[in-house]
């Protein structure tokens, strides 16, 4: 079993009475790791391992030879972990437990400072651990079975590798992992090896690492094929993305939503509209269901090829079916066919997802709402809010203002106000500009009483700044002619 020699040795047992308070642990060898110090000089680094043997002293009531890994990890993780100037020290001191002859670590040491290393990203000295584990097994795999920590530290490691690009040290740790560990590894760290290649542009290499996956007889599922369809439409081999899909389905792994909305997306961005709308369709053939992303990627891709129309009627068909998942937001539908001209069917969308559950969002009502205050369709807008309000979703003050100045031009003050009431009732924060327009549509119509007393409770609540404002309303009400009281 390999050791780190160190130039200080920790002194021998004491023969003193048991309650005489140990020996101060000697200060390791500094060199291993000066870098990962900070200051990195040599007299700072000094003054540092001197306060972590006096932190070891106060906290750590052991001799050293009776130190076990449960000692060790409790210091770690309750005095050392939470110190702010001393924490970068636990690999020094991992390092330097490894040296005395009567300490052993085992895989709760191992794990605590791998993702301690890995949370802190000092990758650098990754490569050492894992060889060091690799060389001083967990106590626990001394008989004919391997520590069961072993793979799940080793997937954390190559992860970060992956992460970050360390691709040649995520080989080198799988090859390792995979001579420590009984049978074969895990499908998700070959995986994570190939999602790493295929994320950072080696879409080649992943590709190579799922042969190998093939080779090592380890049956790739789901999330592999996902990885594989993904890497190679992102390159524009929409093909290649295609044979794996096939092969997916060959080799008995069903497809999940994941798998269809990727080959979907690719067959937009290649064109081609027909076989995309298609997939989703064998999508409910085979019972997969549909996400939000899905209904995004198809609104979204026949939008761009103008079909907007057709958008909307396959919503309309994925509702009536039963498949259109409860969370979708039509509101980029709603957009486009505002904006293409086609405000009624808009209308017509909403009344229909409504009318099934799918309360649309605020925004996709506002859009709806400018579109048909746009093409002169005001009762179709006020009975729009209406049912805003009475759903609880509560529009913005420009917004409802418009409503009401659209109702007044059209001589409904009186219903204005009801839905202003209704609007204030639901919690809309009045504001001065909806009882102008209110007591302008009153004025207009010579409801002066009606009017009256909007001025007064606009008074009220501090929207009329001085009393020629005031008098200002009242005389436009008295002097309108065919006032009424």
């Amino acid at each position: 079993m390999s050791r780190i020699t160190a130039t200080k040795k920790l002194p021998k047992p004491s023969h003193h009475h048991h309650s005489t308070p140990p020996p101060p642990l000697p200060l390791p060898d500094l060199s291993p790791s000066l870098s990962s110090l900070t200051p990195t000089t040599s007299a700072a680094a000094q003054t540092q391992l001197s306060h972590l043997a006096t932190l070891l002293a106060t906290h750590l009531k052991k001799t050293p030879t009776s130190i076990t890994p449960n000692d060790l990890l409790h210091f770690l993780k309750t005095r050392l972990r939470h110190h702010p100037t001393l924490r970068h020290l636990d690999f020094h001191l991992f390092r330097y437990a490894a040296t005395l002859d009567s300490f052993r670590h085992d895989h709760s040491t191992f794990e605590y400072i791998l993702r301690s290393l890995v949370s802190s990203n000092r990758l650098d000295s990754l490569p050492w651990l894992l060889d060091f584990i690799a060389a001083n097994p967990c106590p626990c795999s001394d008989g004919i079975f391997s520590c069961p920590r072993i793979e799940p530290m080793f997937r954390v490691s190559i992860s970060s590798f992956c992460r970050t690009g360390k691709f040649n040290d995520a080989i080198v740790a799988f090859d390792t992992m995979k001579r420590l560990i009984d049978g074969k590894p895990n499908v998700a760290l070959y995986n994570i090896m190939i999602h790493g290649f295929v994320k950072l542009g080696e879409l080649d290499k992943g590709v190579e690492f799922y042969r190998r996956m093939v080779r090592d007889w380890v049956k790739p599922d789901t999330i592999t094929f996902n990885i594989l369809i993904s890497g190679y439409c992102r390159n524009d081999k929409f093909e290649l993305g295609l044979e794996v899909f096939r092969e997916m389905k060959e080799k008995g792994c069903v497809p999940n939503v994941v798998s269809f909305n990727t080959l979907i997306k690719g067959l937009f961005r290649d064109g081609k509209v027909e076989k995309a709308v298609g997939m989703a369709c064998e999508m409910t053939e085979l019972g997969c269901e549909f996400s939000c992303v899905t209904c995004e990627i198809l609104v979204d891709g026949l939008c761009r090829k103008g079909k907007v129309m057709d958008a909307a009627d396959l919503m309309i068909e994925f509702l009536r079916k039963g498949v259109l998942p409860k969370g979708f937001d039509c509101f980029v539908l709603i957009e486009m066919l505002c904006g293409d001209g086609k405000v009624e069917r808009a209308f017509e969308l909403v009344d229909e997802l409504w009318a099934k559950g799918y309360t649309p969002s605020l925004i996709a009502c506002t859009t709806l709402i400018e579109g048909l205050r746009g093409i002169g369709r005001i009762e179709n807008s006020v009975d729009l809010m209406r049912k805003m309000l009475n759903e609880g979703i509560i529009p913005d003050s420009v917004t409802f203002s418009c409503i009401l100045d659209d109702m007044c031009g059209v001589g409904g003050a009186v219903e204005a106000n009801k839905l202003r009431l209704l609007a204030f009732k639901k919690g809309l924060d009045p504001d001065g500009m909806i009882y102008r327009i209110l007591i302008l549509g009153y004025t207009r119509e010579g409801r002066r009483k009606e009017g009256e007393f909007l001025v007064n409770e606009m008074l009220d609540r501090g929207f009329i700044p001085d009393i020629a404002t005031y008098n200002m309303f009242m005389d436009g009400l008295a002097k309108f002619k065919g006032s009424i009281g």
